[in-house]
């Protein structure tokens, strides 16, 4: 049995191109950076986990809840094959206990932030947005995209960035543990404007203040699907 079902639904992604040598120290034993074109990216990503099931069983008022997480690609290689990945930096949750769970089991690096979010459908276009709340000040990414999904294309950066199926975690001892997410390819929605007002510094620390002033190589709104989380391995 998986260890986790859930859906994630309108995922927002801000995507920056960044020096390698900032994510040095969060790079898990036995794995490679994942670059695209030779290029290395961090993503900041919001999202919402709708009916989630923790080993098949829904937890109360832990079903339905935002995510916002900065992450970057890595892979590993493992029976001449590659295994391509992401890592998180740090994953925000508005639930106490959503933390400790995951930091706990998972090992992996979360925190927990007021957050809320906005879903909206006009006449011509939909409005996604996240905000959280850090130390006083207040976060927000938002996305103006079209009405209709579309499928992105082969080779392109939004297939690069979306189609990463495992997770690796650093732990405190050096440790470097695996996990599988299995979703299929998701749509996307043309992205026609996008607004962020995030203190990188504050949240994330010092190495990742200049991503508050850059523009981000690119935006991307991907619908979502349902997904699973396998269990866990260390490697």
């Amino acid at each position: 049995m998986s260890f986790l079902y859930a859906e994630w639904r309108k995922l927002a992604f801000a995507n920056y191109e960044v020096d390698p040598k900032i994510l040095a120290n969060y790079l898990p034993r036995n794995t490679e950076l994942d670059l695209w074109n030779g290029s290395c990216y961090v993503s900041l990503v919001g999202f919402m986990f709708l009916n989630t099931r923790l080993m098949g069983i829904p937890i109360p008022f832990h079903q339905n809840f935002e995510e916002i997480n900065l992450r970057f690609y890595v892979k590993y290689r493992e029976g001449g094959t590659w295994k391509r990945g992401g890592l998180f930096i740090k994953e925000i949750v508005p639930k106490v206990a959503l933390t400790f769970v995951a930091n706990t089991i998972f090992r992996e690096h979360f925190q927990t932030m007021k957050m809320s979010h906005s879903w909206k459908e006009l006449e011509d276009h939909r409005m996604v947005q996240y905000n959280w709340k850090s130390k006083g000040s207040e976060n927000s990414f938002s996305i103006k995209a079209a009405l209709e999904t579309e499928t992105f294309e082969k080779g392109t950066e939004a297939e690069f960035i979306s189609e990463h199926y495992w997770g690796y975690t650093k732990s405190p001892d050096n440790a470097t543990y695996e996990y599988e997410v299995v979703h299929p390819r998701w749509d996307i929605y043309k992205v026609l404007d996008y607004r962020m007002e995030v203190d990188f510094s504050d949240i994330y620390g010092r190495e990742f203040s200049e991503l508050s002033s850059m523009e981000p190589t690119s935006i991307i709104l991907a619908e979502g699907s349902s997904i699973s989380v396998e269990n866990k391995r260390r490697i």
